[in-house]
């Protein structure tokens, strides 16, 4: 598992360069573009999305989806290189998915799941009280920096 914030720590480490002391939410994940798909760098992702909202945690093969709203292309595409229209959607309530058996995200397993329920809510309970959640009101949580500010 990876995303695009674990490119910069990658990328350091083929180059043998350093990174900054400051924390960052990258990983190195090289051990995976070698082949090695046993290995685990990363093991959650934190999906926060606009200014600071945590509208999923995915924990492994699981994703547990928070309640938010969200802009979407999954309506008539546009033309010419246009984007299509964006309709908003909302998720209304908790839902959860085996991302490796459903990558679409079609079918809400949670009713049947309780117990990767509880893990990923200690992972996203921990995440709102370190950066804040605005989903549920907290703008701020103790690893929260200014923007741009380095320390």
């Amino acid at each position: 598992m990876g995303c695009a914030i674990d490119l910069l720590p990658s990328f350091a480490a083929i180059s043998k360069g350093k990174l900054s002391k400051n924390e960052i939410d990258g990983v190195d994940i090289t051990s995976l573009w070698k082949g090695d798909f046993k290995s685990e760098p990363r093991k959650s992702i934190l999906y926060y999305y606009g200014k600071n909202n945590l509208n999923a945690v995915r924990k492994g093969n699981w994703k547990l989806v928070f309640p938010h709203d969200w802009n979407s292309y999954n309506t008539k595409p546009g033309k010419d290189g246009v984007g299509g229209k964006r309709i908003k959607k909302t998720v209304e309530k908790l839902e959860l998915y085996n991302m490796e058996r459903d990558p679409g995200e079609q079918y809400n397993v949670i009713d049947y799941n309780q117990d990767k329920v509880k893990e990923i809510m200690l992972l996203a309970k921990q995440a709102r009280k370190k950066y804040g959640d605005l989903n549920v009101g907290i703008k701020t949580g103790s690893g929260t920096r200014e923007i741009g500010k380095l320390e």
